[in-house]
């Protein structure tokens, strides 16, 4: 269905974007992806509420909305809302009215200890229980302590999933006052679902987005389940809409666990594709991720020293930054590649690094989808990419650039090389690549996102 004007046509209904937190330049993909959706929406005349979680300071959270909407993230700051915010009184401080009717007579547990939240005066609102070194921390019933106007404790909360489920229902009979229509609440985390898969005030659904593979090593099909997945998928059945981003997971989850009729493929969006590629200058790849361990991103730097070899003036441009910044350019030196090969550091452009590129190189362990590539391929950029799950698969199986295997998990430095090579001498072969890019880019174009959203969130209404 069409919206007037060509855009694509979401029920009418309340939206709410839940996710743990949204913070400029942090979580990479997990954050592109939930505001995308936010974007999509608002576009369609459907703008969400964007609901986060993390207890920071409200200046924080303030500078954090206005950059998302400087930056156009975002379609208004006020539409970024966060728990913690909220949950001081504005009239007389300590704690607002929906936590203290939340809250019952009990006190803290002294043997834990605790977090104070306060409001923008340094006033206490909220006692935090520091579940230190557990994954399972969201799913404590240890108090939440819920201070008065005098700062004292009037009373607690049952775990992080009680507030959670409070903070929910407040905003819920707040929107449903205003006009009685359906909320339709997108979960963007798979710990904030698992607390709320059997939630259910009246109107509600809950659609479940996914941003990653829930395998373990060596991320094939029958590979171990993630642990921290295993409680997830005991409640699965109970989401009114799961958004897989590719067709791939979710078919090995059905192979695996069986089907389900909520589970639809919902990929996330490209960028908006140019219409044709930028010309190349010089013998230029590229990589954009974050600089962790799933990322590999020695496997592309070893691989050079191969390269290097054959192509002496090809240049490796690796975009981002992250824990192994320091490790990697040591790397670097070690293998005498300081002259060919550079950490640029955060990418403030976005998808124009990939203009002019020869290629993308993607050598991580798993993805979600992958993002990047989409970008890359947006611009006519074409991709080298580890065929792991989820994502290269499905992106490059018509072309666009060259899947390296990946045998048990453990990568191919040497395929990875000979990939990179082939793009940088083969220009005819890798000419077409680049249009090909372009094709599959308009697969994932934003309209088709954006008519893959709401299909599922039709399907969560019904």
């Amino acid at each position: 269905m069409s919206a007037p004007g060509g855009g694509v046509e979401f029920p009418d209904a309340w939206y709410l974007i839940l996710a743990s937190r949204l913070i400029p330049d942090l979580d990479g993909g997990f954050t592109v992806a939930t505001l995308a959706r936010a974007r999509q929406l608002a576009d369609a005349g459907r703008e969400p509420l964007l609901l986060t979680l993390d207890p920071g300071r409200p200046e924080n959270h303030a500078a954090h909305r206005e950059e998302f909407a400087r930056r156009g993230a975002i379609a208004r700051a006020d539409a970024m809302r966060n728990l913690f915010d909220e949950a001081s009184s504005r009239v007389d401080g300590g704690a607002a009215d929906w936590v203290r009717r939340a809250a019952h007579a009990g006190s803290v547990d002294e043997s834990l200890e605790y977090r104070q939240v306060t409001d923008a005066m340094g006033r206490p609102v909220v006692d935090l229980p520091v579940i230190a070194e557990d994954p399972d921390w969201h799913t404590s019933a240890a108090p939440v302590g819920v201070r008065g106007a005098d700062g004292s404790v009037v009373g607690v909360v049952d775990g992080f999933g009680e507030l959670y489920r409070a903070w929910l229902d407040e905003l819920v009979a707040s929107l449903r006052a205003r006009e009685d229509k359906p909320v339709v609440l997108i979960c963007e985390s798979r710990q904030l679902g698992e607390l709320l898969a059997r939630w259910r005030p009246e109107g509600v659904r809950l659609a479940h987005t996914i941003h990653i593979a829930h395998v373990l090593p060596p991320y094939t099909p029958d590979a171990p389940v993630n642990p921290l997945w295993e409680r997830w998928f005991a409640v699965a059945g109970e989401f009114d809409a799961v958004l897989w981003p590719t067709p791939q997971q979710k078919r090995d989850v059905e192979q695996r666990f069986g089907a389900h009729s909520g589970y639809l493929v919902a990929a996330n969006a490209a960028p908006r594709v140019l219409a044709e590629p930028a010309p190349v200058a010089g013998n230029r790849i590229v990589m954009l991720n974050r600089l962790a361990p799933v990322k590999r991103v020695d496997h592309a730097i070893r691989a050079w020293q191969s390269v290097h070899s054959v192509v002496p003036a090809a240049t490796l441009e690796i975009w981002g930054d992250g824990v192994l910044r320091d490790d990697l350019q040591r790397l670097i030196e070690e293998l005498g590649l300081t002259a060919s090969v550079v950490l640029r550091g955060r990418n403030d452009a976005g998808p124009v690094v990939f203009d002019g590129a020869v290629a993308m190189v993607q050598s991580s362990a798993y993805e979600g989808q992958g993002l990047s590539t989409l970008e890359a391929m947006s611009r006519g950029c074409p991709v080298i990419a580890y065929d792991v799950p989820y994502g290269p698969q499905d992106q490059l199986e018509h072309g666009a650039g060259i899947l390296v295997p990946d045998p048990g998990g453990r990568g191919d430095i040497t395929g990875l090389a000979e990939a990179m090579i082939r793009m940088l001498t083969d220009r005819p072969g890798r000419d077409r690549m680049a249009a090909e890019a372009l094709e599959v880019a308009h697969r994932f174009a934003p309209e088709a996102a954006a008519a893959a959203l709401a299909a599922g969130i039709r399907h969560a209404l019904r």
